[in-house]
């Protein structure tokens, strides 16, 4: 079976949204171009930054309709990430709440991509 190891969000300039990344993941990107950036992840899945402006084919609409997950485990750790990213300044689009699935909170990269910290399912 085929699985899915990447991740791509348009950005409107990979030199921008690499330091943020790079502070987020605690690591270099394994790739820097001009219009691409990369960065494999230890789980064997990468996440991509591809200039918007080069996208082949351009894509049909703007805006977010997704997130990127964070699944932290043990107790208290969706609330220690929040203070950490909170610390960091990160734009908070959702505050710490708790939802059907449990504890969670959205920030917000430079390009407004969503990022969720949650707990991962039981």
């Amino acid at each position: 079976m085929t699985s899915p190891n990447l991740i791509i969000f348009y950005v409107k300039d990979p030199a921008e949204s690499i330091p943020f990344y790079r502070d987020l993941l605690g690591r270099e990107p394994a790739v820097a171009a001009p219009n691409f950036a990369a960065f494999p992840l230890d789980n064997g899945f990468t996440l991509g930054l591809w200039r918007r402006s080069s996208v082949e084919p351009q894509p049909s609409a703007i805006g977010n309709r997704g997130e990127l997950a964070f699944m932290v485990e043990g107790e208290g750790a969706v609330a220690e990430h929040y203070k950490d990213w909170r610390a960091r300044g990160l734009p908070v689009a959702q505050e710490l709440t708790t939802l059907d699935f449990g504890p969670t909170f959205v920030v917000l990269d430079p390009d407004g991509h969503r990022l969720r910290v949650c707990e991962p399912d039981k």
